[in-house]
Parts: structure tokens; sequence; C-alpha cells
């Protein structure tokens, strides 16, 4: 299988000196093309950290990271910003949707600040919602919609473009058992296209969905396995011990569980400015043909826009 993504002693350590921590301590990991794959671990295992060094949302502080054969690691930030762009479509726990849009603008938008001409962009975003079973929906703001059906408006808004990965990180972690099922359901369908489909999770039954299962545990993979055979989360939990080494990383997770949300709300925030900014600025984008909202509602989307920026609710 051709590999996609190629990692090799990669290292992320925060606090260097005395009390450093190796978020990241020399992993290395390989990727084909159309590969399902998930990368399992707890709070403060690096999971997070490893999603955001494959997501180009941060940089490691050593080692080498090859996409499709070229080192990330030496690309600029414009490079960087291109490829997340292009290359990777983000699916968050959050779904991270804006309230005054409807699903079909939600996904749309995206695409606006992209320079995508209003006849490609509507059939884009449609097809992309039709994908995820919301064909229906598509008049829908979020507060109209479940949490299931708001998770499936970001998957649309992530493969309106068939980017060729798709990293999603906790993606059914705020959704009951039933919308869990219907999100899985389809990013199967989206690997079964031809995606490469990388899932990041601390849930056995999640990572029991995919065909290759890697565990990671104090910034070191314990243990990479094919699931060719559908494993049960006993059947999981049973190679992670098998394979896991404890060290004295671990008395220091409570205290990295901070940083590594600290990673999460950074991969948020560059995401957002990526999808948002990063294409062309908003005067020079927009021409006549292009989404025709009233301008109160403009303002008020880039209010909102600036408001998850900044972090705020």
């Amino acid at each position: 299988m051709a590999s996609l993504i190629e990692i090799r002693n990669m290292c992320k350590i925060y606090n260097p000196g005395e009390n450093e921590v190796r978020a990241l301590d020399h992993v290395s990991l390989s990727i084909g093309k159309n590969e399902f794959v998930a990368i399992i671990g707890h709070s403060g295992s690096g999971k997070s950290t490893l999603m955001n060094m494959l997501g180009c949302l941060d940089v490691p502080t050593s080692g080498i990271y090859l996409l499709h054969g070229s080192d990330v690691s030496l690309m600029t930030d414009d490079e960087l910003s291109d490829i997340r762009n292009k290359e990777i479509g983000f699916i968050f726990q959050g779904f991270n949707l804006i309230a005054n849009l409807t699903a079909y603008e939600n996904v749309e938008l995206p695409l606006i600040y992209r320079g995508i001409s209003k006849r490609e962009r509507s059939s884009l975003a449609k097809e992309a919602l039709r994908k995820v079973g919301l064909e229906n929906r598509m008049d829908h703001k979020p507060s109209e919609m479940s949490g299931g059906q708001q998770q499936r408006v970001a998957i649309a808004r992530a493969i309106a473009q068939a980017p060729p990965v798709i990293l999603a990180d906790e993606p059914t972690g705020n959704l009951d058992s039933h919308s869990t099922k219907e999100i899985m359901n389809i990013l199967k369908t989206l690997h079964s296209e031809g995606r490469t489909v990388i899932i990041i999770t601390h849930d056995n039954d999640i990572a029991a969905n995919a065909d290759r299962i890697v565990h990671i545990e104090d910034g070191k993979i314990t243990s990479d396995s094919a699931n060719s055979g559908n494993l049960s989360r006993e059947d999981i939990d049973r190679e992670i011990k098998a394979g896991t080494s404890q060290s004295d990383f671990a008395n220091v997770a409570t205290d990295y569980e901070d940083s590594e949300t600290e990673a999460e709300t950074k991969a948020f925030e560059i995401n957002e400015e990526m999808t948002y900014t990063d294409e062309a600025d908003t005067n020079e984008v927009q021409k006549e043909d292009d989404y025709d909202i009233p301008d109160a509602q403009v303002e008020d989307t880039e209010n909102n826009i600036d408001l998850h920026l900044n972090g705020e609710n």
C-alpha cells in the first residue's frame, strides 16, 4: 500500500529542561492511502498532540513528517495553510457550527472564502449534505437540529471539497449511541469511497470500527495492529495491556492534560482561521454572484467567527 503519511522519530516537548514533558517521544508511524485508522489513548497520552501534527496544526520539536513524500516540517506557514485547506478535512467533537447560519450556509461558507464560484459551491454543499443524509434539513439552523444532525453538518463541511484525508478528533464524543452509529457509518462510507480516515479517540468501541488500531501511551506508540476480524473492545483492551509499558511519565499525566487541552483549543482556532481567512480577503472574494445574505447577517456572522477564534461562546 502506498504511503500517504510517514512520521519518523517525532518528538514534541513542553517546558524543555528539568521539568520537561514529552507529549510525543520518538514516535514513528506510517499510514497508507485509503486506510481507516483509529489512534486510541487516554487523556494525557499524547493522542491529541499527534492529531495536531498529522493535521499540520502544530510543528514537532524534532523529527520528520512526510505527507505525499513532502517534508511538512520544512514548509512555510502559507504552505501549511494550503495543505490544511486542500488535503485534510477536520471533524471536531464540538461541531463548531455558526449558530445564525443554516446547515447549507455553514457548509457553503468556507467554500466562499476559498474563492469557489456560486454555482460550484452550491453543487458541492448540496452534494455533501446529501451524502450525510441531510438533504431535507438544509434550511435548518443548528438550534433546530439534534447533536447527531449537527455533527453530520460538520462532516458535510469537512468533505465538501473532497479532501483525501479525513481527520476526526473524538467525532462522537457528544453524541448518544444512535447518533454515534450514524456518524461511524458515514465515516465508513467515506473510507469505502477512497478517503483515508483517521479517528482520534479514547473509546475502544469507536476504535473497533477501524481497520487498524494504534495505541499511544506516555507519548509513545505501544501497539499497532490490524483489525481484520473486527475486534471487540475487550480484544482491544487485551492487546493494549499486552503491548503497553508504563513509565514515570504517568506521574505528570495530570499536569499534561492542561497542555493537551490547550493544544486542542489551538487546533480549533487554527482550523477556523484557515477556513475563513487564509484563501483570500473577504472583500476580494465576494463578487456579484457571491453569497447573498443581508448585510446585517454578514456582520453577525463575522462577529460570531471572531468570538469562536477568541474562545468565547
